[in-house]
Formats: C-alpha cells, structure tokens, sequence
C-alpha cells in the first residue's frame, strides 16, 4: 500500500490562477454611452464581482446591434469566457476559435487563445493544449499589449507546468514578473512560481518562495490565489508529519473558503482535514471528514484528493478492524490510483507526442529546404561537362544519406519513448498499465493451450517508517533493490511490473501453484535477509506476498488480482512477511472476504 499522501494538488493553483486573470476591481455602470469602455469594464469584473458581470453582459447583449464590429467580437469572447466558466466547455471552445480566426483584431485573438490553452487543459486534451502553447511562444516577440502578452506567458507557465517540465513553467513565471501590466500585482506569477516549485517536490514549509507568494496575495486582495498558497502550506506540514500545525492553519483558512465557495478548495481542505486527524490518531473524527470529502465528490469523480480520502478511509477502517469497510475503501482507493497514474500518463505522453511532431516538421522543411537545392544546383549542372555531373552525382547522395541517416535518427527516437513510456521510471519495470496488458494478453493465450500462470502480488512491509525515518533517497533505493532480488529469481518468460508505490506484481508463465508459491517464498527469503546498505546507512526490510493461480482463479485477470489481493492482504493482516495463497485465502479467509 502506497504511504499516506498529504500532497496538495497543482491544478486547482492552474485553474485558480486562469480564472482571476483580468480581475481588476470593478465599478457600476448604469448605462452604455460607450461600448468599447462598457464592454472593458465587464470584463473586469469578471471574477471580482461575478454577478453583476452576468448583468452587465445581459445589459450590453440588448445593445449589440448598435455596436462596431471589434466590440461584436470582445462581447463573443466574454460571451464564450462565461460559457466555460459554466462549465460547457465544447461550446466555449467553438466560440473560441470563432474569436482566434475571424475577429481580425490580433490582440483579441491572441487573448481568445490564451482562454483556449486553459479550456483545452482543463478537458484534458493535453495534446492539443501543448500543440496550442507552442504555437502560443511565437507570438511572444510581437505581443505588444502589456495584459495580453501577461496572459500569454501565465498560461505558458501553465502548460508546461502540467507537462512536469517545471524549469521552464518557472522561467516564464520569471518573465511574468518582468511584465507586470497596470493594475496587476506580483501574486499570480509568484504563485505560479510557487507551484511550479511544489510540482518539482523543491517546496518545503519554510520556503521563502511560498511564503513570499502568500504575503503578496493577501496584500493584493486576491483570496482565492492566497487560499491555494495556504493550502499548499498546510498540505507541506502533513508532508513533515506536522499535522497539528496543518490542522490550526485549516481552522484559520476554512471561514474564507467557505465564502469563496470555490470547490477544489472546498474538496481539499476537507480531506487535508481527514489527513490531519488520521496523523493525530484521532481515527473518528478522521472517517468523518474522509466520509464528507467523499458526500461532496459525484459518483463518476477520478482524482487525486479522492484517491488520498479513501486511503485515509481504508486504513482508519482496517486499524478499528472494519475488515469489509476496509477493502471497500481500498477498492475505491485503486480505481482512484489508476485513474490518477492514467492522467499523468496520458499528460506525460501528450507533450512528448507534440515535441515529436516538432522534431518531423522541422526534419521536413529541412528536406525540402535541400531538395530544393538541389535542384537548383541540376540546373547549373546541366550546362557543365561530364566531370561536372559526377560531382553532382557524388553531392546527391551525400544529401540523400543525410536524409537517411536524420530519418533513421528519428526512427531511434520514436523508438526509445515508446519503450520509456512502457517503463517504470525510478525501477526500470513494466508500469502499472503495461504489465496489466501484458499479463492480461499472455493469460488470454495461456487459456487457448490450457496452460497455468501464478499471479504474485508483492507489498513491502512498514514501508513508509522506511521514508520517514531515512528519507526519500534511501527509500527509492529499497525500491531498485528490491527489483535487483526479484530478478535473480525469474526466467525471462516472466512478467515483472510495479503496481504504485511499493507494490510489485509478477506473473508466472507455465507455472504451477506450487512452483508460484516456493518462487514468491525465495523471493521473500531472499528480501529479508539481504538488507540495503547506502552511504553507511543499513536498512533492514522484508515483504509480504498474496499468490493465485489459474487451476483454482481462472484466466481472468481481474479476478486473479482480487485474488492475489485478497492473499496479500491476509500475509499483512496475519503478521506481514510471509506467503499466502488464493487457496489458503479461500479456506481461510471466507469469513473475512
């Protein structure tokens, strides 16, 4: 079972940040003697006073036949800025790109695309998103309007953010910084800072940067951006096992949350909450802020402060000795995890995806930057001698190789993201989504020829002490050794992946039960009695494994994994290091299942 994660989450910073740009303080209007100036005025009440925003919009809507064309197409893009803000993101979208390719005025577009960037993120098109932001850098140089080019480079900040690529999400938040435009403050960019820094893991709670971020939001009068940085706070000290500390900031924090009514920061703080009480060891009052975190989530809902909620569930649950609750909550807790470690995925593979397509655009305008020479240089061949056209020849295919060689380079390249992208970084195993791939293909095949396959399910024992007492360093290297042992006791034959966090998952291809279950009991002889030595430091380890097979699960893998789950959590439950089977499981534990 991964640790007890008290991260607070980077996209309700991205999206809070999106929402308050141009929110300047606004002021009444009673009537429209001038349209462009009502229209600039609408806009800036935008989130300062949303509703009298939704007025004014009305009120400016029974006028706009009477407006020029540029002021037609500032009320479509206010008119889509809404649409989004309520949600219809498909609709905001079209009108968006109405804005980007018909208004003709380049300042209005280029806002209509900074929207975009946000709109696309925020759907999870992360490919396009990125396509748009790179897109987005060219215009920089030509950006002349302070505010517009202010919301170019935030919501740059924003994109590479997302794609973990934090060395440059910072950099453009420096760049923010240089180009405050008038009646902005130093807050978004230094929170952008700030996020980009806790994205990075460099945030710790006495960080200059974070505390620099937080008095300038709460000097600016945005407290939306300051709640974020609060909770970015409270959510280092659970990181520090600090959670008295975390606790006192959400009871100072909570009166403006609930006035600003915004819901991530809603969703958070409860379950920041429910951390706190679980690292306090107050198990009731943990369960019922988990419980309300989870009453105001939708029954559809994959994300991570659902994720860390039901973990606090599953093992306040288990400690009270709540068995069915328990594995309840840990089911929810894995659906949650997948869905979690797909969206990064899918992010990570968005950007790559748009940094190759680069790479051959500009591998193809190269190529047809040398064809062309070439053939002007057949032209000025053709008049020469014989001994002339040999040097042409010989220059031809320098230039074809050329191509070839840049070809096969990007070939090599494509290659190795997809293999990296089928690895587990830290490990250099099957991730979680390939080696539930695999096995599920090798196990549809096993059945056609009536073979047998072990599944083992590998969780290592007290592994959080292991982090909190030596540290991250020492517990990422448990991990590699732990991978080291796992190999000198498989064939190639077999499937090896990491499941999240320190959990394992191995397959065994023809393989009997009893032959899984003397391979899982070497593999757990050899962890416990080879410990981790680094830089001096000797740790100790051991782990616990839940096998099943197919002559007694079946070939579905969903159920194998219940199964060896089931296993696995009954090796914890009995004591930790040791080997239990599905068939144990089944004789045993039908009480508790």
């Amino acid at each position: 079972m991964s640790r007890l994660a008290s991260r607070f989450r980077l996209w309700p910073v991205i999206v809070a940040i999106a929402w308050s740009v141009l929110a300047q303080p606004g002021y009444a209007a009673t009537s429209i003697t001038n349209g462009a100036a009502f229209l600039d005025q609408t806009e800036s009440l935008r989130t300062t006073d949303h509703p009298r925003f939704v007025q004014m919009l009305a009120q400016i809507h029974q006028e706009a036949p009477r407006l020029t064309s540029r002021e037609q197409w500032h009320l479509r893009y206010l008119d889509a800025w809404e649409t989004m803000f309520e949600g219809d993101y498909t609709k905001s979208e079209v009108m968006l790109h109405e804005v980007i390719d018909h208004s003709g005025d380049a300042g209005l577009a280029a806002k209509a695309s900074a929207l975009l960037l946000t709109n696309l993120a925020a759907n999870r098109r992360y490919e396009e998103a990125f396509a748009l932001a790179n897109h987005v850098t060219t215009w920089l140089p030509a950006v002349k309007d302070p505010q517009v080019r202010f919301m170019l480079l935030m919501n740059l900040s924003q994109m590479l953010d997302i794609a973990d690529q934090t060395d440059l999400a910072i950099k453009y938040a420096h760049m923010m910084e240089d180009a405050v435009p008038p009646g902005e403050t130093l807050c978004r960019p230094r929170s952008l800072q700030a996020a980009a820094l806790f994205n990075a893991k460099h945030l710790t709670s006495s960080s200059p940067e974070l505390q620099q971020a937080i008095d300038t939001c709460v000097a600016a009068g945005q407290p939306i951006l300051a709640n974020t940085m609060w909770l970015v706070l409270s959510s280092l000290y659970l990181d520090e096992n600090q959670p008295a500390k975390a606790m006192a900031l959400l009871d100072r924090i909570m009166p403006s949350i609930r006035t600003n009514h915004y819901y991530p920061h809603m969703l958070s703080a409860q379950v920041q909450r429910a951390q706190a009480y679980a690292k306090l060891g107050d198990d009731s009052n943990a369960r019922t802020a988990a419980l309300a975190a989870v009453a105001m989530s939708g029954p559809n809902d994959i994300n991570e402060w659902l994720k860390d909620d039901y973990e606090v569930l599953y093992q306040v649950e288990k400690r009270q000795g709540h068995l069915a609750d328990a594995l309840a909550a840990y089911e929810h807790y894995v659906i949650q995890d997948k869905g979690h470690l797909n969206d990064i995925s899918a992010r990570t593979l968005a950007y790559a995806a748009t940094q190759q397509h680069l790479l051959v655009q500009k591998l193809e305008t190269d190529s047809l930057s040398k064809q062309n020479s070439i053939l002007r240089l057949q032209q000025a061949l053709a008049t020469k001698a014989v001994e002339t056209s040999r040097l042409y020849i010989a220059l031809l295919l320098v230039v074809l190789v050329s191509i070839v060689f840049w070809l096969f380079r990007l070939k090599r390249s494509q290659l190795r993201f997809k293999q990296l992208s089928c690895l587990d970084g830290l490990t250099g195993i099957l991730n979680h989504q390939h080696f539930v791939s695999e096995a599920a293909r090798a196990l549809h095949l096993l059945e056609k020829k009536s073979g047998s396959a072990c599944l083992i399910s590998i969780d290592l024992d007290y592994f959080k002490q292991v982090n909190d007492t030596h540290g991250h360093a020492i517990g990422d290297a448990v991990l590699q050794h732990t991978v080291t042992i796992c190999k000198q006791h498989l064939r190639t034959s077999d499937l090896f992946g990491r499941l999240g966090g320190e959990e394992f998952g191995i397959l065994l291809v023809d393989c009997s039960s009893d032959q899984g279950t003397a391979i899982a009991d070497r593999i757990r002889k050899a962890i416990e009695a080879t410990p981790v030595d680094v830089d001096g430091s000797v740790v100790s380890f051991s782990a616990s494994f839940g096998v099943a097979c197919t002559d007694t699960s079946g070939y579905e893998l969903q159920r194998l994994c219940r199964e060896a789950d089931a296993a696995l959590y009954r090796a914890k439950r009995t004591g930790r290091n040791r080997v239990i089977t599905d068939a144990e499981w089944a004789f045993d534990g039908s009480l508790e299942a």
